[in-house]
């Protein structure tokens, strides 16, 4: 495995290691958007302070500075794609990375997505994509800790004999008006239908109009705005085929609902502002633009 180049320059593997480096206050920025989250590619964390620097070569160079200095690390998953090499650095905290937000008073009790990698990469994607675009908007994004922190509660959502775990949970302050929303991430495995107990559309729509229905989420979660369920797809065809299973419920869900397909762009281009400033699908309902609501 090749660690350095013929010139010694650092590589995917390998990164001369330097011992005299501190976040600066922009880099602490970056910490604290990880860790709120989930790994996150170079161009996210770039825009993310791009209020305050403007130049991405600086902020890439920077980004290899605190991989060198061991407060990030690449994880590896992201050399298993097309076209590796090309695409943008995706990075995460290390330990160390955490030590120094603790030590600076500056960590929280994030919920970072878990399971398998690429489906917690896209999970983040998804917020981070929200939360840039809203922070540019005047929006405020109220991540899943501050949520669960109201009843000291977690993300399981009792359900009848079942749990409902959503893939994420966030809400937006419209300027005192506030809207949740659970986040469901299709992996592109899940059958549309099964008699088991495993996850399926069908399971998920059973579990999502019980709680919806019911309004078990305010007490769960103790929150008095509503709830809005945001379902990603990766393929047209998936979203057409979970639509068609929606057909049939009440018009409560249907509105309740909204979904959209994402491209590849959202893993190793900049922020999705579309998740936000373009339309999300309802069933039977006008479309929903999370920006405008």
């Amino acid at each position: 495995m090749q660690s350095s180049d013929r010139l010694g320059r650092a590589t995917f593997y390998h990164i001369a290691p330097q011992h005299d480096v501190r976040p600066t206050e922009r880099e602490i920025r970056w910490l604290q958007h990880i860790e709120r989250h989930g790994p996150q590619n170079s161009m996210y964390l770039c825009k993310l302070t791009s209020d305050t620097h403007r130049c991405k070569d600086t902020g890439l160079r920077q980004l290899q500075k605190l991989r060198a200095g061991g407060y990030l690390c690449l994880p590896p998953q992201q050399r298993a794609t097309e076209r590796a090499a090309f695409n943008p650095y995706i990075y995460d905290l290390t330990e160390q990375g955490r030590c120094h937000l603790m030590d600076q008073g500056q960590q929280t009790a994030s919920v970072r997505p878990t399971g398998h990698w690429w489906h917690g990469y896209t999970t983040s994607c998804v917020t981070s994509s929200i939360d840039i675009t809203a922070s540019k908007l005047g929006i405020d994004y109220i991540p899943a800790h501050e949520i669960l922190a109201k009843r000291n509660t977690n993300l399981a959502i009792p359900v009848g004999s079942a749990r409902l775990i959503p893939d994420q949970l966030c809400a937006l302050n419209y300027g005192g008006a506030y809207l949740a929303f659970a986040l469901e991430v299709d992996r592109g495995t899940e059958p549309k239908t099964s008699p088991a107990k495993r996850k399926s559309y069908a399971r998920s729509i059973a579990l999502y109009r019980e709680l919806i229905a019911g309004n078990i989420y305010k007490s769960h979660y103790g929150l008095s705005a509503n709830m809005l369920v945001l379902w990603v797809f990766r393929n047209l065809s998936d979203e057409a085929a979970f639509q068609s299973l929606l057909q049939n419920e009440s018009p409560y869900l249907r509105q309740a609902v909204l979904t959209k397909t994402v491209s590849k762009k959202l893993l190793f281009g900049p922020p999705d502002e579309s998740l936000l400033t373009e339309p999300w699908n309802r069933c039977g309902y006008p479309a929903f633009i999370l920006a405008n609501p």
